[in-house]
């Protein structure tokens, strides 16, 4: 069965962020053939709190798709380059999740696979990514920070941050709710981010764009949010 892990680590003082950096472009180049590794991308995050156009430089995430989940824990306890990871983080943190729907595409195809019913009581995991058109970069930009106040406000959420591979220009979220409802409720209702979405689909921002959402089953590690 497919499941999906997402790993986030900070880092602290600036040799130990600069390597951080840095693997952007090297790690993906050390992985080579992963056992079951299916997908994967090497994230960096907003500053403040997580929705910035500032780069916050101290924690970086790495997402991975996984034949099952025997291939994740094999690469979460042998890998090179994941080690590495651990062990110039000061807290590191992986959630394993299951997909209960995803649309759209991800560098031009879909990613993840749906294995499990979407329960409005339970715990529910949001991956939502983007790449935006160069001419409405400034106009999405413009409409983060009221959106990033709004969710920050929102009961039932537990975890939320911006990540993304390339600045500016490809994006993406990663939250953690309470429940499905909740989630709902914001995704749906919230006046922000209802803005946002209506002029999303009547400019046509994105060249590409997908909205995941899953079950987050288990958690390794901690500092980022309480599982």
């Amino acid at each position: 069965m497919q499941i999906t892990t997402i790993s986030f680590f900070r880092f602290s003082g600036w040799t130990r962020q600069l390597w951080a950096l840095t693997q952007m472009g090297i790690a993906p180049l050390r992985l080579g053939k992963v056992p079951g590794l299916q997908f994967f991308r090497f994230l960096g995050s907003g500053a403040e709190n997580g929705f910035s156009i500032k780069a916050n430089f101290g924690t970086y995430g790495i997402l991975a798709v996984w034949e099952s989940e025997s291939f994740a824990e094999a690469f979460l306890a042998k890998n090179a380059v994941f080690a590495a990871y651990q062990r110039k983080s000061t807290v590191s943190q992986t959630v394993f999740l299951q997909n209960t729907m995803s649309h759209g595409q991800w560098a031009g195809g879909s990613p993840f696979v749906s294995v499990q019913p979407f329960d409005l009581s339970a715990p529910v995991a949001v991956i939502t990514r983007a790449t935006i058109k160069m001419r409405y970069l400034r106009r999405f930009w413009q409409k983060v920070p009221s959106v990033s106040k709004a969710v920050e406000q929102r009961p039932g959420l537990r975890f939320a941050i911006g990540i993304g591979e390339l600045p500016l220009v490809q994006q993406a979220t990663f939250s953690v709710w309470d429940s499905g409802k909740q989630m709902i409720e914001y995704a749906y209702r919230g006046q922000h981010h209802q803005e946002v979405i209506q002029q999303t689909r009547a400019l046509g921002w994105y060249k590409e764009e997908l909205f995941a959402r899953f079950v987050p089953y288990k958690s390794v590690g901690a500092g980022f949010f309480v599982f």
